[in-house]
């Protein structure tokens, strides 16, 4: 059974920095790994960064130049960097991978369970 645990998530204050990590397991293949979020005051979920097996990044126009993505692909591993932290950056981050639990199963979204962010002003 493919699970991602999400760690990192905090309560801090405008302008500082955490870092989410998510492990992935059960999992055979990894192709894109990413972050979503789902602020308290919208309705959808936002992408906020992916990253793809070869390392090609995506970045909400929003987070630019403040958040960075990577991954580890020996642990299964996807991280964000996030800096300069704003109030409105304020959500539950989930971790997002797609790939195959088998080697004989196409490509499926997986998610972790979420990990909440509140940045105070």
């Amino acid at each position: 059974q493919v699970q991602l645990v999400e760690s990192g998530g905090d309560f801090v204050q405008a302008v500082g920095s955490l870092r989410l990590s998510c492990a992935a397991s059960g999992i055979f293949s990894i192709n894109v790994m990413g972050w979503y979020r789902k602020a308290p005051w919208k309705q959808q979920l936002e992408l906020v960064a992916t990253i793809s097996s070869g390392g090609s990044t995506v970045y909400a126009d929003s987070v630019k130049g403040r958040f960075s993505i990577s991954r580890d692909n020996a642990k299964k591993a996807v991280y964000l960097q996030m800096n300069s932290l704003k109030p409105e950056d304020t959500a539950v981050y989930y971790c997002n991978v797609v790939g195959s639990a088998t080697i004989i199963t196409r490509n499926s979204d997986y998610w972790g369970q979420g990990t909440q962010v509140t940045v105070s002003s």
